[in-house]
Protein backbone atom coordinates (compact mmCIF):
# COMPACT_ATOMS: atom_id res chain seq x y z
CA UNK A 1 0.00 0.00 0.00
CA UNK A 2 3.17 2.42 0.86
CA UNK A 3 4.37 1.94 -2.53
CA UNK A 4 1.10 2.43 -4.34
CA UNK A 5 0.31 5.45 -1.90
CA UNK A 6 3.70 6.84 -2.51
CA UNK A 7 3.56 6.43 -6.69
CA UNK A 8 0.16 8.26 -6.60
CA UNK A 9 1.46 10.97 -4.56
CA UNK A 10 3.94 11.82 -6.82
CA UNK A 11 1.38 11.65 -10.02
CA UNK A 12 -0.74 14.25 -7.89
CA UNK A 13 2.55 16.92 -7.39
CA UNK A 14 2.83 16.39 -11.45
CA UNK A 15 1.26 18.69 -14.09
CA UNK A 16 -1.05 17.26 -16.59
CA UNK A 17 1.34 16.98 -19.42
CA UNK A 18 3.59 14.27 -16.86
CA UNK A 19 0.97 12.00 -16.20
CA UNK A 20 1.90 9.68 -19.02
CA UNK A 21 5.23 9.54 -17.62
CA UNK A 22 3.98 9.38 -13.62
CA UNK A 23 1.20 6.55 -15.03
CA UNK A 24 4.77 4.40 -15.78
CA UNK A 25 5.93 4.21 -11.80
CA UNK A 26 2.61 2.81 -11.21
CA UNK A 27 3.51 -1.36 -10.33
CA UNK A 28 -0.09 -2.58 -11.77
CA UNK A 29 1.26 -6.39 -10.85
CA UNK A 30 1.92 -4.97 -7.28
CA UNK A 31 -1.81 -3.51 -7.27
CA UNK A 32 -3.39 -6.22 -8.63
CA UNK A 33 -1.61 -8.75 -5.98
CA UNK A 34 -2.40 -6.56 -3.14
CA UNK A 35 -5.88 -6.46 -4.31
CA UNK A 36 -6.66 -9.90 -3.87
CA UNK A 37 -8.83 -10.69 -1.04
CA UNK A 38 -10.81 -7.57 -1.08
CA UNK A 39 -13.96 -6.26 -1.04
CA UNK A 40 -14.74 -3.31 -2.63
CA UNK A 41 -18.10 -1.33 -1.33
CA UNK A 42 -19.66 0.50 -4.79
CA UNK A 43 -21.76 2.86 -3.61
CA UNK A 44 -24.09 3.15 -7.26
CA UNK A 45 -27.89 3.84 -8.39
CA UNK A 46 -29.81 0.67 -7.40
CA UNK A 47 -33.07 1.52 -9.32
CA UNK A 48 -32.27 -0.24 -12.71
CA UNK A 49 -32.35 -4.42 -12.71
CA UNK A 50 -30.58 -4.29 -15.81
CA UNK A 51 -27.93 -2.17 -14.42
CA UNK A 52 -28.05 -4.02 -10.80
CA UNK A 53 -27.51 -7.41 -12.92
CA UNK A 54 -24.42 -6.03 -14.95
CA UNK A 55 -22.52 -4.88 -11.73
CA UNK A 56 -23.44 -8.74 -10.24
CA UNK A 57 -21.71 -10.05 -13.51
CA UNK A 58 -18.62 -7.38 -12.61
CA UNK A 59 -18.45 -8.71 -9.22
CA UNK A 60 -18.52 -12.50 -10.49
CA UNK A 61 -16.21 -11.72 -12.82
CA UNK A 62 -13.75 -9.96 -10.53
CA UNK A 63 -14.10 -12.72 -8.18
CA UNK A 64 -12.52 -14.81 -10.73
CA UNK A 65 -10.13 -13.19 -12.18
CA UNK A 66 -8.54 -11.06 -9.42
CA UNK A 67 -10.10 -12.22 -6.12
CA UNK A 68 -11.99 -8.60 -5.50
CA UNK A 69 -15.31 -8.68 -4.27
CA UNK A 70 -17.62 -5.86 -5.39
CA UNK A 71 -20.44 -5.47 -3.01
CA UNK A 72 -23.44 -2.92 -4.90
CA UNK A 73 -24.69 -0.46 -2.06
CA UNK A 74 -27.60 0.33 -3.52
CA UNK A 75 -28.40 4.45 -3.04
CA UNK A 76 -31.33 6.28 -4.93
CA UNK A 77 -29.18 9.58 -4.82
CA UNK A 78 -25.19 9.30 -4.88
CA UNK A 79 -25.88 12.26 -2.90
CA UNK A 80 -26.66 10.53 0.14
CA UNK A 81 -22.84 8.85 0.28
CA UNK A 82 -21.21 12.46 0.66
CA UNK A 83 -22.43 13.29 3.71
CA UNK A 84 -20.84 10.12 5.36
CA UNK A 85 -17.41 10.63 3.67
CA UNK A 86 -17.50 14.72 5.06
CA UNK A 87 -18.43 12.86 8.72
CA UNK A 88 -15.60 10.54 8.24
CA UNK A 89 -13.10 13.59 7.51
CA UNK A 90 -14.33 15.53 10.48
CA UNK A 91 -13.14 12.68 12.83
CA UNK A 92 -9.91 12.24 11.39
CA UNK A 93 -10.82 8.77 9.76
CA UNK A 94 -7.99 9.37 7.02
CA UNK A 95 -8.28 5.29 6.10
CA UNK A 96 -10.41 2.35 6.58
CA UNK A 97 -13.56 4.21 5.18
CA UNK A 98 -16.85 2.55 4.68
CA UNK A 99 -16.81 3.28 1.06
CA UNK A 100 -14.44 2.40 -1.65
CA UNK A 101 -16.06 3.44 -4.85
CA UNK A 102 -18.66 6.10 -5.99
CA UNK A 103 -20.38 6.20 -9.15
CA UNK A 104 -20.86 10.19 -9.25
CA UNK A 105 -20.89 12.93 -11.70
CA UNK A 106 -22.14 16.54 -11.40
CA UNK A 107 -22.66 18.78 -8.88
CA UNK A 108 -21.92 15.54 -6.28
CA UNK A 109 -18.39 14.96 -7.93
CA UNK A 110 -18.29 18.64 -7.61
CA UNK A 111 -18.92 18.68 -4.06
CA UNK A 112 -16.83 15.66 -3.36
CA UNK A 113 -13.51 17.73 -4.83
CA UNK A 114 -14.32 20.81 -3.20
CA UNK A 115 -14.24 18.80 0.19
CA UNK A 116 -11.01 17.11 -0.59
CA UNK A 117 -12.88 13.84 -0.24
CA UNK A 118 -11.43 11.78 -3.40
CA UNK A 119 -8.31 9.88 -3.76
CA UNK A 120 -5.26 10.62 -7.13
CA UNK A 121 -5.50 11.95 -9.80
CA UNK A 122 -5.22 8.14 -10.88
CA UNK A 123 -7.19 7.78 -13.94
CA UNK A 124 -3.92 7.91 -16.93
CA UNK A 125 -2.15 4.97 -14.11
CA UNK A 126 -5.08 2.28 -15.73
CA UNK A 127 -4.03 0.07 -18.00
CA UNK A 128 -7.23 0.68 -19.87
CA UNK A 129 -7.39 4.10 -20.21
CA UNK A 130 -5.44 3.57 -23.94
CA UNK A 131 -8.79 2.55 -25.16
CA UNK A 132 -10.87 5.80 -23.88
CA UNK A 133 -12.17 7.85 -26.71
CA UNK A 134 -10.25 11.41 -26.06
CA UNK A 135 -13.04 12.83 -28.20
CA UNK A 136 -15.48 12.60 -25.43
CA UNK A 137 -15.74 14.95 -22.53
CA UNK A 138 -13.91 12.71 -20.38
CA UNK A 139 -11.70 15.27 -18.69
CA UNK A 140 -14.65 17.65 -17.43
CA UNK A 141 -17.59 16.82 -15.81
CA UNK A 142 -20.61 19.60 -15.82
CA UNK A 143 -17.91 21.82 -16.91
CA UNK A 144 -15.86 20.90 -13.88
CA UNK A 145 -12.45 19.43 -14.91
CA UNK A 146 -11.80 15.93 -13.16
CA UNK A 147 -8.20 16.54 -12.66
CA UNK A 148 -8.10 12.85 -12.71
CA UNK A 149 -9.67 12.20 -9.74
CA UNK A 150 -12.90 10.33 -11.50
CA UNK A 151 -12.95 8.00 -14.25
CA UNK A 152 -15.43 7.61 -17.17
CA UNK A 153 -17.78 5.00 -17.05
CA UNK A 154 -20.39 5.71 -19.79
CA UNK A 155 -22.39 8.13 -21.86
CA UNK A 156 -25.84 9.67 -20.49
CA UNK A 157 -28.60 11.50 -22.47
CA UNK A 158 -31.94 12.89 -21.61
CA UNK A 159 -34.32 11.26 -23.86
CA UNK A 160 -38.29 10.08 -23.86
CA UNK A 161 -39.65 6.85 -24.67
CA UNK A 162 -43.29 6.58 -26.15
CA UNK A 163 -45.19 3.91 -27.62
CA UNK A 164 -45.78 4.55 -31.47
CA UNK A 165 -48.64 2.15 -31.38
CA UNK A 166 -50.19 4.77 -28.92
CA UNK A 167 -48.67 7.91 -29.90
CA UNK A 168 -47.57 8.47 -33.57
CA UNK A 169 -46.51 11.75 -33.17
CA UNK A 170 -44.80 12.50 -29.36
CA UNK A 171 -43.69 16.29 -28.79
CA UNK A 172 -40.70 17.32 -30.39
CA UNK A 173 -40.18 20.48 -27.83
CA UNK A 174 -41.49 21.16 -24.10
CA UNK A 175 -43.15 24.10 -25.53
CA UNK A 176 -45.07 21.64 -27.67
CA UNK A 177 -45.12 18.67 -24.35
CA UNK A 178 -47.12 21.52 -22.64
CA UNK A 179 -49.88 22.04 -25.42
CA UNK A 180 -49.96 18.19 -25.79
CA UNK A 181 -51.02 17.86 -21.83
CA UNK A 182 -53.22 20.84 -21.94
CA UNK A 183 -54.82 18.64 -24.90
CA UNK A 184 -53.99 14.97 -23.10
CA UNK A 185 -54.76 15.82 -18.91
CA UNK A 186 -53.65 13.57 -16.53
CA UNK A 187 -50.71 11.57 -19.21
CA UNK A 188 -47.64 12.86 -18.69
CA UNK A 189 -45.36 13.58 -15.36
CA UNK A 190 -41.88 13.62 -14.68
CA UNK A 191 -39.76 12.26 -11.63
CA UNK A 192 -39.39 14.27 -8.71
CA UNK A 193 -36.33 16.15 -8.13
CA UNK A 194 -33.77 16.09 -6.37
CA UNK A 195 -34.01 12.46 -8.26
CA UNK A 196 -31.60 12.59 -11.05
CA UNK A 197 -34.04 12.22 -13.84
CA UNK A 198 -36.23 14.62 -11.93
CA UNK A 199 -33.54 17.13 -11.75
CA UNK A 200 -32.62 16.43 -15.49
CA UNK A 201 -35.95 17.56 -16.44
CA UNK A 202 -35.54 20.65 -15.21
CA UNK A 203 -32.28 21.66 -16.75
CA UNK A 204 -33.62 20.62 -19.88
CA UNK A 205 -36.20 22.68 -19.70
CA UNK A 206 -34.77 25.93 -18.53
CA UNK A 207 -32.07 25.64 -21.11
CA UNK A 208 -34.95 25.28 -23.95
CA UNK A 209 -37.20 28.00 -22.20
CA UNK A 210 -33.87 30.30 -21.90
CA UNK A 211 -32.83 29.61 -25.65
CA UNK A 212 -29.65 28.19 -23.51
CA UNK A 213 -28.92 31.69 -21.96
CA UNK A 214 -24.78 31.79 -21.77
CA UNK A 215 -25.46 32.08 -18.16
CA UNK A 216 -26.53 28.90 -17.23
CA UNK A 217 -22.79 27.62 -18.63
CA UNK A 218 -21.47 29.95 -15.43
CA UNK A 219 -21.64 29.49 -11.63
CA UNK A 220 -25.27 30.47 -10.64
CA UNK A 221 -25.56 33.98 -8.85
CA UNK A 222 -28.65 35.12 -7.18
CA UNK A 223 -29.59 37.83 -9.77
CA UNK A 224 -29.24 35.30 -12.97
CA UNK A 225 -31.62 32.93 -10.91
CA UNK A 226 -33.70 35.72 -10.27
CA UNK A 227 -34.16 36.82 -14.18
CA UNK A 228 -33.85 33.09 -15.68
CA UNK A 229 -36.12 30.60 -13.12
CA UNK A 230 -39.32 32.53 -13.22
CA UNK A 231 -39.14 30.81 -16.85
CA UNK A 232 -38.91 27.46 -15.57
CA UNK A 233 -41.58 27.91 -12.70
CA UNK A 234 -44.54 29.91 -14.75
CA UNK A 235 -44.28 26.76 -17.22
CA UNK A 236 -44.35 24.32 -14.53
CA UNK A 237 -47.47 26.10 -12.58
CA UNK A 238 -49.50 25.31 -15.57
CA UNK A 239 -48.21 21.78 -16.47
CA UNK A 240 -48.77 20.57 -13.38
CA UNK A 241 -52.23 21.68 -13.22
CA UNK A 242 -52.70 19.54 -16.58
CA UNK A 243 -50.14 16.85 -15.67
CA UNK A 244 -50.51 12.95 -13.98
CA UNK A 245 -51.79 13.34 -10.41
CA UNK A 246 -52.16 17.09 -11.46
CA UNK A 247 -48.63 17.63 -10.53
CA UNK A 248 -49.21 16.59 -6.90
CA UNK A 249 -47.60 13.47 -7.12
CA UNK A 250 -44.44 12.67 -8.92
CA UNK A 251 -43.00 9.08 -10.17
CA UNK A 252 -40.16 7.84 -7.66
CA UNK A 253 -37.77 7.69 -10.84
CA UNK A 254 -37.43 6.52 -14.27
CA UNK A 255 -38.35 3.00 -13.54
CA UNK A 256 -41.41 4.15 -12.19
CA UNK A 257 -42.03 5.58 -14.84
CA UNK A 258 -41.06 3.15 -17.49
CA UNK A 259 -43.93 1.08 -15.34
CA UNK A 260 -46.42 3.57 -15.55
CA UNK A 261 -46.07 3.78 -19.16
CA UNK A 262 -45.96 0.35 -20.05
CA UNK A 263 -49.53 0.06 -17.36
CA UNK A 264 -50.84 2.61 -19.78
CA UNK A 265 -50.96 5.24 -17.26
CA UNK A 266 -48.71 7.64 -18.81
CA UNK A 267 -47.69 8.38 -22.67
CA UNK A 268 -44.22 9.26 -22.24
CA UNK A 269 -41.19 8.10 -19.57
CA UNK A 270 -37.90 9.36 -19.97
CA UNK A 271 -34.42 8.08 -19.29
CA UNK A 272 -30.59 8.92 -19.49
CA UNK A 273 -29.51 6.11 -21.75
CA UNK A 274 -31.06 6.53 -24.91
CA UNK A 275 -30.26 2.54 -25.70
CA UNK A 276 -32.29 1.57 -22.16
CA UNK A 277 -35.41 0.87 -23.75
CA UNK A 278 -33.94 -2.20 -25.97
CA UNK A 279 -32.93 -3.73 -22.54
CA UNK A 280 -35.87 -2.88 -20.97
CA UNK A 281 -37.37 -4.35 -23.84
CA UNK A 282 -35.53 -7.72 -23.86
CA UNK A 283 -36.68 -8.07 -20.41
CA UNK A 284 -40.27 -7.85 -21.23
CA UNK A 285 -40.81 -4.66 -19.06
CA UNK A 286 -41.84 -2.78 -22.43
CA UNK A 287 -43.54 -3.15 -25.43
CA UNK A 288 -41.79 -3.86 -28.98
CA UNK A 289 -43.46 -0.95 -30.16
CA UNK A 290 -41.57 2.07 -27.74
CA UNK A 291 -39.16 3.22 -28.74
CA UNK A 292 -36.33 6.52 -27.47
CA UNK A 293 -36.01 10.32 -29.06
CA UNK A 294 -34.74 13.29 -28.54
CA UNK A 295 -36.28 16.66 -28.87
CA UNK A 296 -35.52 18.25 -31.90
CA UNK A 297 -32.93 20.74 -29.94
CA UNK A 298 -30.83 17.91 -28.96
CA UNK A 299 -30.44 15.99 -25.68
CA UNK A 300 -28.79 16.97 -22.12
CA UNK A 301 -25.88 15.17 -22.32
CA UNK A 302 -23.22 14.40 -20.09
CA UNK A 303 -20.03 11.34 -19.23
CA UNK A 304 -21.30 9.68 -15.70
CA UNK A 305 -17.90 8.80 -14.10
CA UNK A 306 -16.43 6.17 -11.44
CA UNK A 307 -13.87 7.49 -8.21
CA UNK A 308 -12.42 6.22 -5.22
CA UNK A 309 -13.03 7.78 -1.47
CA UNK A 310 -9.56 9.53 -0.25
CA UNK A 311 -9.71 7.37 3.06
CA UNK A 312 -11.27 4.04 0.61
CA UNK A 313 -9.90 0.61 2.92
CA UNK A 314 -9.53 -1.18 -0.76
CA UNK A 315 -7.87 1.35 -2.42
CA UNK A 316 -6.10 -1.47 -4.84
CA UNK A 317 -9.47 -3.19 -4.98
CA UNK A 318 -11.29 -0.17 -6.16
CA UNK A 319 -8.64 0.50 -8.85
CA UNK A 320 -8.60 -3.10 -9.88
CA UNK A 321 -12.73 -2.98 -10.28
CA UNK A 322 -12.46 0.59 -12.39
CA UNK A 323 -9.77 -1.02 -14.83
CA UNK A 324 -11.72 -3.93 -15.40
CA UNK A 325 -14.83 -1.75 -15.61
CA UNK A 326 -12.88 -0.10 -18.71
CA UNK A 327 -11.56 -2.79 -20.33
CA UNK A 328 -13.35 -3.65 -24.11
CA UNK A 329 -14.86 -6.69 -22.68
CA UNK A 330 -16.87 -4.65 -19.99
CA UNK A 331 -17.67 -2.22 -22.03
CA UNK A 332 -19.27 -4.26 -24.95
CA UNK A 333 -21.16 -6.18 -22.15
CA UNK A 334 -22.95 -2.65 -21.07
CA UNK A 335 -23.09 -1.22 -24.30
CA UNK A 336 -25.12 -4.74 -25.28
CA UNK A 337 -28.83 -3.97 -25.99
CA UNK A 338 -30.18 -6.94 -24.58
CA UNK A 339 -28.20 -6.13 -21.07
CA UNK A 340 -27.81 -2.43 -20.42
CA UNK A 341 -27.13 -0.49 -23.61
CA UNK A 342 -25.01 2.11 -22.10
CA UNK A 343 -23.45 4.02 -24.67
CA UNK A 344 -19.80 3.75 -24.26
CA UNK A 345 -16.62 5.61 -23.40
CA UNK A 346 -14.63 3.51 -25.45
CA UNK A 347 -13.12 4.07 -28.86
CA UNK A 348 -15.63 1.84 -31.34
CA UNK A 349 -12.77 -0.31 -32.79
CA UNK A 350 -12.12 -2.12 -29.17
CA UNK A 351 -16.42 -2.77 -28.67
CA UNK A 352 -17.93 -5.65 -29.75
CA UNK A 353 -21.94 -6.81 -30.64
CA UNK A 354 -24.54 -4.50 -30.42
CA UNK A 355 -22.54 -2.04 -28.15
CA UNK A 356 -20.61 -0.48 -31.86
CA UNK A 357 -24.09 0.82 -32.38
CA UNK A 358 -25.09 2.51 -29.54
CA UNK A 359 -27.41 5.09 -30.85
CA UNK A 360 -26.63 8.61 -29.67
CA UNK A 361 -28.66 11.61 -30.17
CA UNK A 362 -27.04 15.22 -30.57
CA UNK A 363 -25.75 16.44 -27.26
CA UNK A 364 -26.92 19.58 -25.30
CA UNK A 365 -23.96 20.63 -22.69
CA UNK A 366 -25.02 20.41 -18.72
CA UNK A 367 -25.35 23.55 -17.20
CA UNK A 368 -22.69 24.54 -14.10
CA UNK A 369 -23.23 22.21 -11.40
CA UNK A 370 -24.65 24.95 -9.23
CA UNK A 371 -27.70 25.61 -11.13
CA UNK A 372 -28.99 22.27 -10.09
CA UNK A 373 -28.24 22.96 -6.36
CA UNK A 374 -30.32 26.30 -6.76
CA UNK A 375 -32.60 24.70 -8.78
CA UNK A 376 -33.79 21.42 -6.64
CA UNK A 377 -33.86 23.84 -3.43
CA UNK A 378 -36.31 26.20 -5.19
CA UNK A 379 -38.29 23.47 -6.76
CA UNK A 380 -38.76 21.56 -2.83
CA UNK A 381 -39.58 25.06 -1.93
CA UNK A 382 -42.57 25.17 -4.62
CA UNK A 383 -44.08 21.72 -5.15
CA UNK A 384 -42.27 19.69 -3.33
CA UNK A 385 -44.97 19.31 -0.09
Amino acid sequence: MKKLLTALLTFGTAMCMTFGVGAKTLDWDHIEKNAQGQTVYFHAWGGSQEINRYIQWANTQLQQRYGVTLKHVKVSDIAESTPRLIAEKAVGKSDGGSIDLVWINGENFKSMKENQLLFGPFTQALPNWKYVDQSLPVTVDFSEPTDGLEAPWGVGQLVFIYDQAQLSAPPTSFAQMLSYAKAHPNRLSYPKPPEFHGSSFLKALLIELSNNDPALSKPVTEQEFARLSPLLWNYLDEFHRVAWRSGKQFPKGTAEMTRLLDDGQLDMALTFNPNAVYSAQAAGNLEPSTKPYAMSAGALSNIHFLAIPWNASAKEGALVAINFLLSPEAQSRKGDLNIWGDPSVLERQYLQGSAQNSEKFNAIDEPHPSWQVMLEKEWLKRYGQ
